[in-house]
């Protein structure tokens, strides 16, 4: 990608002049080999969801949601149809299909398809869906339908202090971007988000690593990966340095 200069020798960035505007999600089934996302229905999910999530008897899922723990099902049950059935964000519920558990929840928000951008949140993954391929095909799933729409920019935030959701955003091909500080408060305490992000050029290198990790073939028979997703995603995390000197060295 090349960088241009205006009449007044001002760099202005690189020309998009093959790219329209994607359309906003739609409330459909992705399905993988490992798990199958549906859009997500109270009425249809709320109480398999409540049961996998009260596996989690400490609630740490729920340390860096702004909402949760819920009291009690009708509780969890009311915010569902209150948060989690509009189009943005566009909730899913995730099913793992070698049990048929509904076993956690995922969406798609910020949707801004003049800009091009759209945002994954909102995961709650119950301990039935932690550390699963199903968890990291769900993932794959959602990322492959913002791609194929034609989103330009997929990003994942979070807590800055929340490690595992920072390890597990690159450890999935997202670069750090930074930390946006005092970004918000959430539960009465204040909330440094970090942002992490992959491009539309960086997502077909990224979907062939995800694509060897999903592999039946990189799975002993007692189910042990082979190669590791971070090893084969690693070498394509974005180096923020050269970014920032491309900027300040063309201006």
């Amino acid at each position: 990608m090349k960088l241009e200069r205006n009449h007044l020798n001002q760099c202005i960035g690189y020309k998009v002049s093959d790219w329209q505007s994607p359309p906003l999600p739609k409330k459909k089934i992705l399905q993988g080999q490992y798990c199958r996302l549906e859009p997500l229905n109270p009425n249809a999910h709320a109480e398999g969801l409540w049961s996998a999530n009260k596996l989690d008897k400490e609630g740490k899922a729920w340390t860096y949601l702004p909402y949760g723990p819920f009291e009690s099902f009708s509780n969890y049950k009311s915010w569902l149809e209150d948060e989690a059935v509009g189009d943005d964000p566009l909730f899913f519920a995730i099913f793992d299909l070698k049990t048929g558990q509904v076993v956690g929840v995922a969406s798609f928000l910020r949707i801004q398809p003049a800009m091009g951008s759209i945002e994954v949140g909102h995961l709650n993954f119950s301990p039935l869906l932690q550390r699963t391929r199903a968890s990291t095909e769900a993932m794959f799933l959602m990322m492959s339908y913002a791609f194929e729409m034609g989103y330009r920019r997929y990003e994942w935030k979070c807590n800055a202090l929340n490690t595992p959701s920072r390890t597990a955003a690159q450890r999935l091909g997202f670069s750090f971007e930074g930390i946006f500080r005092q970004a918000s408060v959430v539960k009465d305490y204040n909330r440094d988000t970090a942002w992490y992000a992959i491009m539309d050029h960086e997502w077909p290198a990224i979907q062939d690593a995800m694509n060897r990790w999903l592999s039946s073939e990189n799975f002993d028979e007692q189910g042990n990966q082979k190669l590791s997703l971070s090893s084969l995603t690693s070498p394509l995390l974005h180096q923020g340095i050269e970014e920032k000197n491309k900027y300040m060295f063309n201006n």
